[in-house]
């Protein structure tokens, strides 16, 4: 399976102009608030997402904006807002030279009128994929997928395709020793392994069976993981997109999340993941080991707030670094204040 190598956006929400190369391993998307970096995960998740199951018969499109959920699905909503008409163009490349590209205005009110291409030949190879989003959703499955296939709900689609994709069954055949080695780990940070009663999930452990709306939430999301491993929705090829992965997440357990996240990267999933949180991002600078690939994306604004990226194979090549950034002066302020209670 072919991996994503490339995207290029013009007037996409806060992007003037952005184009950027992707690792086919691990991808951290670093940035202040709102300078584009969970739409980025969206826009790829979609591009993914039409390849495979129910979505093959969506076209981009409707995926992209199900994903999006603008204001009464106009799509117009997601153009760089500006005092003049604006044209928004998307182009996604993989492995291969294969491109998506869509083309639709401010002034785009309906998901057809989105100019598509390249469709066909972008759905000729699957690229299995994940979203988890920064909200934990497996508490709330009882009951969510029934009431969305009835119901208009005020949800973007991301939220019920990651519902859908942990109820899949156990993957048959013998699990192989790098899954056998990941769900081993998890199950140790987890304490236990997950099952699910109907549309209910439980942590199976020593206690017996808990209910997911008793455990911590960041404990749900490396339980999650667990069940996309288990399920064959993360194998070799696939694509794991996360939001904020140290959400909810004791910090004792981040550096656990992500030996999980580089683990898959070894197993040959193509990971992209946002983050604010320093001790996450300083993990993966002294957990990488010289075959793992890591591409660190810094978004940050421009002179004139437009939202532009730069890249590096290292840590220390992220610049501007907004999150060590503010470790960085954090550290400064408590090391200056040491000295005046010194002084007195």
């Amino acid at each position: 399976m072919s991996k994503i190598t490339r995207i290029k956006l013009n007037n996409l929400t806060a992007f003037a102009q952005l184009e950027q190369s992707f690792s086919s391993g691990v991808n951290v998307l670093i940035g202040a608030n709102g300078t584009g970096k969970t739409h980025l995960l969206k826009t790829l998740y979609a591009a993914c997402a039409i390849t495979v199951g129910e979505d093959i018969d969506r076209g981009f499109g409707l995926k992209f904006v199900s994903v999006f959920r603008p204001y009464e699905g106009r799509v117009g909503r997601l153009s760089r807002r500006q005092s003049t008409s604006v044209t928004t163009r998307i182009a996604i490349t993989r492995e291969g030279g294969s491109k998506l590209t869509a083309e639709f205005s401010n002034h785009t009110l309906k998901t057809e009128d989105i100019r598509v291409n390249g469709e066909t030949g972008w759905k000729k190879e699957s690229l299995e994929s994940a979203y988890i989003p920064v909200k934990e959703m497996l508490a709330h499955a009882p009951g969510f997928l029934a009431t969305a296939s009835k119901r208009e709900i005020a949800f973007e689609e991301v939220y019920l395709d990651i519902i859908k994709r942990a109820f899949l069954p156990k993957l048959l055949g013998p699990t192989d020793n790098k899954r056998t080695r990941l769900l081993t780990a998890l199950q140790k940070a987890i304490e236990g392994k997950v099952i699910a009663k109907g549309e209910y999930f439980f942590l199976k452990n020593q206690q017996g069976d808990l209910e997911f709306t008793l455990l911590a939430e960041g404990m749900r999301k490396l339980a999650l993981i667990w069940l996309l491993i288990q399920n064959g929705t993360l194998l070799a090829g696939s694509v794991l997109f996360w939001d904020e992965p140290e959400a909810n997440l004791n910090p004792s357990l981040m550096g656990e999340a992500v030996e999980v996240i580089l683990e898959l990267q070894r197993l040959g999933v193509q990971v992209f993941l946002s983050t604010h949180n320093y001790v996450l991002l300083k993990e993966f600078d002294l957990r990488k080991k010289e075959p793992d690939k890591i591409r660190y994306v810094s978004l940050f604004r421009d002179d004139s707030g437009a939202v532009i990226s730069r890249s590096g194979e290292s840590y220390h090549d992220v610049d501007p670094n907004a999150i060590a950034q503010t470790f960085a002066d954090l550290y400064q302020r408590d090391i200056s204040r040491a000295f005046k209670d010194g002084a007195k």
